[in-house]
């Protein structure tokens, strides 16, 4: 018996979600993505497709590139540094194989730094294996022009950011730590923690008035700061301590509403932080279950 229309998409639904979200970073994009692919596909003679899983992500990496515009132009007006919007796992779920694709909150800031083609063409190669032939296909490019911009891509990203994996046991213990000297005002404890070049991004969205207007840099510099923001955080928040984007982070609750989601990437030696993420505007957490 022949897959209906429907059956098909919701069979590559998580696939596709995982795909354009690394392209767009924000959930509201990528659902907006998936609704004009799934029209795409119901107006389409499907029996001439040999190939739905591939066609499907053809429309959709296509579609994602074709609101690039409008989502640039959207984020020059945006308040303070843009964070991709968390994906947040619920407590106890298990994750599927394809949105356990997402890649780490501080690859996806990098990847913002490439051009859109670039990063179609990064996140198809590095993250889900196609071959360049196969992502010629789907960009419309020739093979070469694919292995320009992968090579491109992927010298951009490694400068910025050497490729490893933190231990999922270390950063969780690293997360706690940080917490408990961030949310006590503990200044040596945070330095302790923290790498001479750490970098803080607050992305509050000009809702969140703790939220600084611009990345900050340097041990001190960063340390003060927090400490500085945590004399005028609620007395009663509660940290759950989830996954988010793949990796062990937390989410802070006032009175079970999400208060700000918070992540940390480690120094490649793995026992430092390089980089904080905080995200504390309120329209990138309406997702998250408390």
């Amino acid at each position: 018996m022949e897959a209906t229309a429907t059956e098909v998409f919701a069979d590559h639904r998580e696939l596709l979600f995982s795909v354009v979200y690394n392209l767009l970073g924000s959930v509201a994009d990528t659902e907006d993505v998936l609704q004009d692919a799934w029209l795409a596909w119901t107006a389409r003679d499907r029996p001439e497709v040999e190939n739905p899983r591939a066609y499907l992500v053809r429309i959709a990496v296509n579609t994602a590139l074709a609101r690039q515009s409008a989502i640039s132009r959207r984020r020059e007006t945006y308040v303070g540094p843009w964070l991709p919007e968390p994906l947040v796992a619920e407590p106890g779920a298990e994750e599927t194989a394809e949105r356990t694709e997402a890649v780490s909150m501080a690859l996806l800031v990098v990847l913002e730094t490439l051009t859109p083609l670039e990063r179609a063409v990064f996140v198809l190669h590095e993250v889900f294996g196609y071959a360049h032939t196969e992502i010629a296909g789907i960009l419309d490019r020739s093979p070469s022009a694919i292995r320009q911009l992968a090579h491109r891509a992927r010298e951009h990203v490694h400068a910025r950011r050497p490729r490893y994996q933190a231990d999922p046991g270390v950063q969780r213990r690293v997360t706690e730590q940080f917490l408990h000297a961030a949310l006590g005002g503990d200044m040596e404890a945070l330095l302790k923690l923290l790498a001479p070049d750490v970098t803080l991004w607050t992305d509050g969205g000009g809702k969140a008035k703790s939220a600084a207007l611009r990345p900050m840099t340097g041990r001190e510099r960063v340390a003060r700061i927090i400490t500085g923001t945590s004399v005028k955080a609620p007395g009663d928040l509660e940290i759950r301590y989830r996954t988010v984007n793949g990796d062990p982070s937390a989410v802070l609750f006032e009175h079970d509403a999400p208060f700000a989601v918070m992540v940390l990437d480690l120094s490649p030696e793995g026992d430092k932080i390089a980089g904080i993420y905080a995200v504390a505007n309120p329209e990138k957490l309406t997702r998250v279950d408390p």
